[in-house]
């Protein structure tokens, strides 16, 4: 039942946002339907409208799209104060879990029981993976135009691998340029511009943007200062800041090219590591890009100079953590009073109508190298002219992992359990087959 009060004082947003932050389980999904109940049918904050308005903004924009309404509903009750407390509190509980669950995966990673788990969380990660591509495609290939997209965006990916940030960028040239010739192709239908008569925000948005990349910069500075570039807290800082400017689609769609980047390129984890990575972000609460946490941990943690590898760590897992929701601020209070001029261009819908299409072959690719690392244990490298792929041995194939992510696919897909319960019973799974064949 909604209440009668629609503006809390501070304190009260506080509180909220605090309870929200900690029981914001289930991704993107599951979080924006919490804060719909919370703060629009239980509270009456912000009306029906708004919320879709806002919600609609945030996935213009990179980024988790619900942190960044958490911080859009901040801001639109008290203010840039109010967006700090609700932005800030939405990652903090999932922050400092996924931090404690990277140390001990730091120290326990190499111990047989703890990769046994591990055999069984990887498997279940492979179908919770492709349920996000199911249910993406379902909601983002509403036209040929636009499934062809999506197969193009999987095969450049897969079969040439092609940089992430060269697929999202076509897209959205291709998007916008269809989107002022053939707007059907995309669903979308013809509408003349109407701009609204408000006074054009341009002196808020340029202050925010000024400060809020201060603020952004400010722990890279440092670490130039202090270290120089070729200390591995520099590499992360860099990596992390440029993925959290090309992260649309949401995590799973930035996934494979920061798996790509950090395992084959940095050589910071193994492909092994990143499922588990992924799996530990999928039990907490908060945005599951929030697994950039751990990839950043692991990767201080093993090149620790001139600190231990426990402070190292530490210092990866706040950096990339700042590096990667720090912007988010930014976006929001620079473009916030820009809400209403954003929902009504045309051209920018269709651009990023493409880019969800692509992000679909993006999760696409995503699945089939999460399969490929977790079924088998021997892949070869193959080219046949501009084509690279890494075939599998079917004699490496593990039959453990290939039961349980059989077994997580129909109970996440088939019968719409919560990923949590599935997860656990997964481990449990990997640990006793691992006992039974050892």
């Amino acid at each position: 039942m909604t209440t009668s009060r629609t503006h809390p004082d501070f304190a009260e947003l506080v509180r909220v946002s605090a309870r929200i932050g900690c029981l914001s389980f289930g991704g993107p999904a599951g979080q924006i339907a919490l804060m719909h109940r919370e703060l629009v049918e239980e509270r009456g904050w912000v009306s029906e409208e708004q919320y879709l308005h806002a919600l609609n903004f945030c996935h213009l924009l990179p980024g988790p799209e619900a942190q960044q309404l958490a911080i859009w509903i901040g801001w639109k009750l008290h203010g840039i104060r109010g967006g700090l407390a609700a932005g800030l509190l939405f990652v903090i509980p999932g922050a400092a879990v996924i931090l404690a669950l990277s140390m001990l995966y730091g120290a326990a990673a190499h111990l047989v029981w703890f990769a046994a788990l591990f055999l069984g969380i990887k498997a279940a990660v492979l179908a919770i993976v492709v349920q996000a591509v199911l249910r993406l495609a379902g909601r983002a290939l509403g036209t040929r135009f636009r499934k062809a997209a999506a197969v193009v965006s999987f095969i450049a990916l897969f079969m040439f691998n092609a940089p992430f940030p060269l697929v999202v960028i076509g897209a959205g040239l291709v998007g916008w340029f269809v989107a002022r010739q053939r707007p059907a192709l995309l669903g979308l239908k013809a509408e003349p511009a109407t701009p609204p008569d408000t006074a054009r925000p341009w002196r808020h948005s340029l202050w925010s943007a000024l400060i809020g990349g201060a603020v952004w910069a400010a722990p890279m500075v440092a670490v130039l200062a202090l270290l120089g570039r070729g200390h591995v807290l520099w590499r992360i800082g860099l990596f992390f800041s440029k993925l959290a400017v090309v992260t649309f689609g949401g995590a799973y769609a930035v996934l494979a090219y920061m798996a790509q980047q950090a395992v084959s390129t940095q050589h910071w984890l193994s492909a092994g590591e990143m499922a588990d990575g992924l799996g530990l972000a999928e039990t907490t609460p908060g945005p599951l890009i929030m697994v950039t946490q751990f990839v950043g941990y692991l990767a201080a943690f093993r090149a620790p100079a001139p600190f231990t590898p426990l402070v190292a760590g530490l210092l990866g897992a706040a950096l990339t953590t700042w590096v990667t929701f720090a912007p988010c601020f930014l976006w929001v209070f620079a473009l916030a009073p820009w809400i209403e001029r954003l929902e009504r261009a045309g051209l920018l819908k269709g651009a990023l109508a493409l880019v969800t299409s692509a992000i679909v072959g993006v999760i696409a690719n995503l699945s089939a190298w999460f399969a490929l690392q977790v079924l088998f244990h021997d892949l070869r490298p193959t080219s046949l002219g501009p084509v690279s792929l890494n075939l599998p041995q079917l004699a490496s194939f593990d039959w453990r992992a290939g039961l349980i992510a059989a077994v997580s696919a129909f109970a996440i897909i088939g019968r719409k359990w919560n990923v949590i319960p599935v997860l656990a019973l997964a481990a449990a799974g990997g640990w006793l087959l691992s006992q039974l064949s050892a």
